[in-house]
């Protein structure tokens, strides 16, 4: 028996005793390939030297310090250096201790921002179905998961959700990619319309929707549509780069693909690899201003928000990935991976689909290629391969309800930016075996 309130009450997990590069080791001394950073979190594997040694110089100094009555060194760093690499006018940062703090922050700030612009009706929030933005109360409504809300919804604000560009399911037959994305965007411009654009103040999306959907990225021309949208109604553009930011797709931020900037976006897990909790918030000048220039006071907080430790460990990480070369490495991974993914599955009568950017890839399951239909979610199938994975020595991020919220299941795959060739090789080796396993039923 254990005291500890496990996620699943009725789970027998392994202990991590070790960390080696992009393997974990457990107690009994097995090793699993991590391929999936946990949840995309371990960008640089579980043994990285630089950060070991920026945690071990900060404890030495000071380790916390609250930021009512002090700022740090470390926190300054780390800002300095997202803004250096931050899409457009993205000018300032709050760092907080999770993805979810960081959403939570941006929809309190967004609302701040129009009361104190002198527009206190707006107050709705628009986002996409089969999304994903936290689990605290504020970013669970927000997104779009109906597994995960469905037994919190009367405790849930009210949030408009359209439809997510998932060309593999949502493409009509005679439409092009770029026709789609416009259609798909332009439900955002009815939904305003509908709602009345006087009242509307955010509309929050993932670049490349992670855990709900499995890797799906937006076709060409959909995420410069929606920033048109919200620049002729004025409504905020925050875009949750939580999972898919700080390089997991190839560039620092996800944003820079989409050729945008957004008003205000989120990032955490990578930013501190797993070496310490963090997350953090930048936003644009004008929305800064008018606090600055208003009340001077954002009215939100947490107690460990700037933590000294936790931006020590950010510094370390960023000045490992944030290179060119880092990139080119994620890259040169990704083009990898895919052509073993696409060696081993494509043809394969129950793999859908396989997509994705950089080093964030999904595969779809499905029980008939043809057809497409899913297969029937009382078998479990993603907790199967999970389990089959894990018995491989693999870890993966196997997840169901990837269509509607049930029908559906898919495998989100994303190793640390270090892994190398012949670990793709294993990986892909290991994945095939588990999937073979988990379709045996």
């Amino acid at each position: 028996m254990t005291s500890v309130f496990h996620r699943h009450s009725k789970a027998n997990l392994p202990t991590a005793v070790a960390g080696d590069g992009c393997y974990i080791v457990d107690s009994s001394g097995k090793k699993y390939l991590d391929a999936c950073g946990g949840a995309a979190v371990s960008c640089l594997g579980h043994s990285n030297e630089r950060v070991r040694e920026a945690l071990h110089k900060q404890l030495d100094q000071i380790a916390y310090a609250h930021t009512g009555f002090f700022t740090s060194a470390p926190a300054e760093e780390l800002a300095q250096t997202l803004v250096k690499h931050a899409p457009g006018d993205l000018s300032h940062v709050y760092i907080v201790s999770s993805g979810s703090e960081a959403i939570e922050a941006s929809l309190k700030l967004a609302r701040q921002y129009f009361l104190e612009k002198g527009e206190p009706k707006r107050h709705r929030i628009i986002a996409r179905k089969q999304s994903y933005h936290g689990n605290t109360l504020g970013a669970l409504a927000t997104g779009g998961n109906e597994w995960r809300r469905q037994q919190f919804a009367p405790m849930l604000i009210e949030v408009s959700h359209i439809s997510p560009c998932y060309e593999y399911r949502g493409r009509k037959a005679d439409e092009s990619l770029f026709e789609y994305g416009q259609r798909v965007a332009n439900e955002l411009k009815d939904e305003i319309e509908r709602l009345g654009p006087e009242t509307v103040m955010a509309f929050v999306a993932e670049p490349v929707v992670g855990a709900t959907l499995g890797a799906v990225a937006a076709v060409e021309g959909y995420f410069k549509r929606i920033r048109e949208i919200c620049d002729e109604y004025g409504v905020l553009l925050i875009l949750d780069e939580v999972m898919c930011g700080m390089g997991r797709t190839g560039s620092l931020f996800a944003a820079d693909q989409e050729g945008i900037t957004p008003d205000i976006t989120t990032v955490a897990k990578g930013l501190g690899a797993g070496y310490q909790s963090i997350g953090a918030m930048l936003c644009r000048d004008e929305i800064f201003n008018v606090i600055r220039d208003g009340s001077g006071f954002f009215q939100h907080g947490h107690t460990y928000l700037g933590h000294p430790m936790a931006c020590s460990a950010a510094n370390a990480v960023l000045s490992q990935i944030a290179t060119e070369e880092m990139m080119a490495q994620v890259n040169l991974r990704s083009n990898q991976l895919f052509e073993q993914l696409r060696d081993r599955f494509e043809g394969h009568p129950n793999v859908g689909d396989i997509r994705g950017l950089g080093l964030f890839l999904g595969l779809e399951l499905v029980h008939d290629l043809e057809t497409k239909i899913p297969f029937d979610p009382t078998l479990g199938l993603n907790k199967k391969v999970k389990a089959a994975a894990m018995a491989e020595g693999l870890m993966c991020y196997p997840m169901g309800g990837t269509i509607d919220g049930k029908l559906g299941d898919h495998v989100l795959l994303a190793p640390p930016f270090i892994i190398e060739e012949p670990q793709l090789e294993e990986l892909v080796e290991k994945l095939s075996r588990a999937i073979e396993r988990a379709l045996v039923i």
